[in-house]
Formats: C-alpha cells, sequence, structure tokens
C-alpha cells in the first residue's frame, strides 16, 4: 500500500477521477491498480478563480516496490498502518479517579476502562441529556444552573460548540481519538477532511455513547459529584474528597487522581491551591465575539466558488502581531473557534457574569458565521502575582459584561463601524445577533480593558486587508469572551505528576496543558497512559 500526498481534484470529482489521477502520479495503468481510498482532503482556495481539493490517497498497486523505487518524488511514500495499542497494566489494587469528563477526563476514562482498570469518574455537572435540556433551558428564559451549563457537564464546554476536531498537534494519539469518534456515531469524514468537526446537535450522542462504553466495561460515573480536596500520606495521594449536589460528602480512597476540571473549574482551583497544590497564573485572551454574513465569508474565501455544495460554510483562522507602540503594543489578536454557520452562545457559569462562546451544527447552515477576536493578557496584567489572579480578572469582565448587558445574561453587543469609530451603539444594522437570551447595543469599553478594545481595533482593521469584508459595519461584537484557556497552571512533571504529589495527573485544558477538544483529549490518554506505566506497564 502506497501513501500519495498533493492529488489536486476539482470540487465535484469521483471516485473514478481518483483513481485516474492516483495511476497518473504513480506512472502506471489504471489496471494496475487495486483499492484506493481517499486519506485526507483539504480545500485549496488560493485561486479564487480555481478552487479545488488537494488529496492524499492511499493505494495498492501491482509491484509496488518496483514503483516506489523507479519515482523520485517525496510525497509518495510506503504506507504505515495505524495501530494504537493500549499499555498494559495489571491490575490496580484500589481503583483509579478521574475527575471531569470533558474531553481529557472522557478519554483518559476510556484508556483506563479499556486496561480493564475500572475507573471512577467524578463529573460535577449533568449527564448530556439532562445538561443538553439545562443549557437550551437558560437560553430561553436567563435562569442559570451553575452546575449545568455550557461549562459543566458530561462532554465539557467544547459539547457546546462547532466541535471541531483540527488541531496543530502532530502526536499520533489523535488518529486514536478521531476512530473513537467515529465508533461512537460521528460522520467518518472526520477520519479524511483536514478540518473535521462534528457540530454541536450530534455531539451529545457521541458522549453517551462513549460514557456507555466506560460503563459497559466496568467504569461508573458520578454525576453531580464535584471534587472538594485531596487526602495524602507523605507525598502521596490517598484519597479525594466529594461533594454532592444534594450537599451530601464523602471521601473515596484512590492512589491515583487523573485531575481533568476543565478550564472554569474556579472553586476547584481554589481549593487545590488552599491545599497547597503547586499552580502559577498564565497567559491566554480575552475579547468579544465577532459576527458576519456567512454569505460573505464565504465569497471572501472562495469567489465564484461560493456556495459550491462540496464545499459548504467557508471558515478563517487570522491572526496579528501588533507593532511596538500604542496602548495594545506588541500584543497578539487572533481569532479563535471560528463556527461557520453557527451562533454565538450564552456561556456563563457563575450567577451575575456574561460569557460568550460559538457554536455550530454539523450542517453549518446558519445565516452568520462567528468567531472569537481576541486579545493575548499574561500575569502583568492581572494587577496581581497571585496564581488565580487570572480568574479574578476574568470575572471583573464578566461582572462588567452583565451590567452593560442590563442584566438577564443579555450581552453587550456593539457594531464594527461603532466599534471602530469608538462611539456606543444605539441600533443593530444587517447582522441579526443570534445569541440568546439577547443582547443590548452599547459600548464594549465598559467591559473591556483598554489596551483589549485597542488592540481589537487594530486587529480588525489589519484583519480587513487579509478577508475583505472583515470590517463589515454591521458585523456585531458580543462580549465578553474570557474562557479561551485556562488562567491557571496546575504544575506536573515529566511523568505527568505534580511535583508534590504523586499519584495526581493535572491534565487536560484547566490544568493548562491543552487548548482544543482532540489536544485536550490527546492530553487525557497520554496521562492515562502514564498512570498505566506507573503501575508497571511499558509503552
Amino acid at each position: 500500500m502506497l501513501h500519495i500526498a498533493e492529488l489536486s481534484l476539482p470540487l465535484d470529482f469521483t471516485p473514478e477521477d481518483l483513481r485516474r489521477k492516483t495511476a497518473a502520479r504513480l506512472k502506471v495503468p489504471e489496471k494496475s491498480l487495486g483499492r484506493v481510498a481517499l486519506y485526507r482532503r483539504s480545500v485549496d482556495a488560493r485561486k479564487k478563480d480555481a478552487v479545488r481539493f488537494i488529496c492524499t490517497v492511499e493505494a495498492e498497486v501491482e509491484g509496488e516496490n518496483r514503483v516506489l523505487s523507479r519515482l523520485k518524488d517525496s510525497k509518495i511514500r510506503r504506507a504505515e498502518a495505524y495501530q494504537y495499542e493500549i499499555p498494559p497494566c495489571p491490575q490496580m489494587k484500589q481503583r483509579p479517579v478521574v475527575a471531569g469528563m470533558g474531553p481529557a477526563g472522557l478519554f483518559a476514562a476510556l484508556l483506563l476502562a479499556q486496561a480493564g482498570q475500572q475507573p471512577i469518574v467524578l463529573e460535577r455537572g449533568a449527564p448530556v441529556e439532562e445538561r443538553s435540556r439545562d443549557v437550551e433551558h437558560f437560553w430561553q428564559s436567563g435562569e442559570l444552573r451553575p452546575e449545568s451549563n455550557v461549562q459543566f457537564g458530561e462532554g465539557g464546554a467544547g459539547t457546546f460548540s462547532d466541535g471541531k476536531l483540527n488541531t496543530g498537534t502532530k502526536d499520533f494519539r489523535a488518529r486514536k481519538v478521531l476512530e473513537e469518534f467515529v465508533r461512537a456515531g460521528a460522520p467518518a469524514d472526520i477520519l479524511v477532511n483536514a478540518k473535521p468537526h462534528i457540530g454541536t446537535d450530534l455531539l451529545p450522542g457521541v458522549i453517551r455513547a462513549i460514557r456507555e462504553e466506560i460503563l459497559s466495561l466496568g467504569g461508573q460515573v458520578w454525576f453531580h459529584t464535584a471534587l472538594t480536596g485531596l487526602e495524602q500520606r507523605e507525598g502521596r495521594l490517598t484519597g479525594v474528597r466529594y461533594r454532592k449536589e444534594n450537599g451530601e460528602t464523602g471521601l473515596l480512597e484512590t492512589s491515583s487522581l487523573i485531575l481533568a476540571i476543565g478550564h472554569s473549574a474556579r472553586d476547584t482551583f481554589q481549593a487545590l491551591y488552599d491545599g497547597g497544590l503547586p499552580m502559577e497564573a498564565k497567559s491566554f485572551s480575552v475579547g468579544a465575539r465577532i459576527e458576519h454574513p456567512q454569505l460573505l465569508i464565504d465569497k471572501a474565501q472562495y469567489g465564484a466558488f461560493a456556495g459550491h455544495p462540496a464545499l459548504g460554510a467557508a471558515d478563517y483562522k487570522l491572526a496579528i502581531h501588533l507593532p511596538p507602540e500604542g496602548p495594545a503594543a506588541g500584543r497578539g489578536v487572533y481569532t479563535f473557534c471560528m463556527c461557520p454557520g453557527g451562533f454565538v452562545v450564552a456561556a456563563a457559569s457563575e450567577e451575575g457574569r456574561v460569557v460568550t462562546n460559538g457554536m455550530s451544527c454539523w450542517a453549518r447552515d446558519g445565516e452568520n458565521a462567528n468567531a472569537a477576536l481576541l486579545v493575548g493578557v499574561g500575569p502583568e496584567d492581572f494587577g496581581s502575582g497571585h496564581p488565580l489572579a487570572g480568574v479574578e480578572f476574568q470575572r471583573k469582565l464578566e461582572e462588567a459584561a452583565y451590567r452593560a448587558g442590563g442584566g438577564g445574561y443579555r450581552a453587550p453587543a456593539q457594531r464594527v463601524e461603532d466599534f471602530l469609530a469608538g462611539r456606543a451603539s444605539r441600533r443593530l444594522g444587517e447582522v441579526v445577533p443570534t445569541y440568546r437570551p439577547g443582547v443590548t447595543p452599547t459600548d464594549l469599553g465598559q467591559c473591556l480593558p483598554e489596551f483589549v478594545t485597542e488592540g481589537m481595533r487594530a486587529g480588525i482593521r489589519l484583519m480587513d486587508r487579509r478577508l475583505h469584508g472583515f470590517a463589515f459595519g454591521d458585523a456585531l461584537l458580543t462580549g465578553v469572551e474570557t474562557r479561551s484557556s485556562s488562567p491557571v497552571r496546575i504544575l506536573r512533571d515529566g511523568n505527568l505528576q505534580s511535583p508534590t504529589l504523586q499519584g495526581l495527573y493535572p491534565c487536560g485544558e484547566g490544568a493548562g496543558y491543552a487548548g482544543g477538544i482532540i489536544s485536550a483529549a490527546v492530553d487525557g490518554l497520554r496521562c492515562g497512559e502514564a498512570l498505566l506505566r506507573s503501575q508497571g506497564a511499558s509503552i
């Protein structure tokens, strides 16, 4: 089997076209080909009058060794079969515990269950079915359930997102994550598309199926159960304290904990800090959601090919480094978590604070596109050297956004034209906001620091040069977005354990080691493997 990269094909290519192109690239007759399978597909939109797919295939061919030896093409190599091997491990004396059931905790628990270790998962929120009802009720009514919302509950914050699965990580475990998603019911296209996504409408079913596998292998999931503290003896974990939603507390004895609590578990950060767990403040980013007509983005990215059924809704990813002068001197400004055909969503997890995020369904067929427009912030901006100073920085912005929105979790919003001119919005324009429970036209300067708003203004103008229409006057900014990544890093050593508490594995986005579904899930697998190795396994 040969692996052949960079085959250029039209948007409406057929399997027959793929075979012909493969044969031509290998310089062999078509009849010498056996199975030809699409391995990867991406869109090449550099030429707006000739948008195409760039494909990678794996193909069986007669005389493979001879064909490979005579071709001088670095894009053709022998295919390597993928196989993920679970590290062998003897049965642990005490069942391992996983705190949190976002992507990191979910995949750590799945691996431990597949290794026969029957993990116990503590999830402070609700099962995904109940959680979905709670989130919809919040969006409709403005009545927040603090333990079951966009941030807390089975599946983590990524459940109510675009379900993007593209990542910068080259870790081989990413394939294991994608394959498990497909086994759990995700579309098989995620194994092929260069920018895969599942969509918030399909994710709950996929997450539920993974949970059911964990249970079928002897694992347990304790919903509505929050981690509240740790027990230790001589630098070794001996148990975890927990509290159920009904107020019941308890101690679960264990020598192994994968700590995957997510980036919004602020009370847990505080409890762990009070208990002496080493952590530090880290940089993250803040800003607002920017919302455009999806058709504008399609035309900017695909030109005359906008609307082609093979392409779907266009996305973008923009980043600017500002010059070393001005209020936002030298800061990075970038778009994050872009949601084609999506919605801006209310993502609060604490009462009296407004937080925004974005999501898309699988079809990505909404009228608007949205993305976070963010400016980097760091410990020097937090006003304190305390490890949890970033949390308080976030809270101040979220409280200001709640006030600017007028209460009831309405979000402050501003037209881009008004924002660039430095004046409050009094009305909305062509872009109909998708945020529920609703928006209040105002000035985002009421809830974001000046260096952030100035950075966003500079970013919008510069990004418009790269993506025509980005500075569209009726585009809408809805704030605030503060949960781009964790404000805290919980320290860990080369064995992925806490340097002061053996048996504790800080993991995923909340611990400061991932950003996004795939990287968090991969970190969950890495921590699961490290735990198994610590019990005498080798990988």
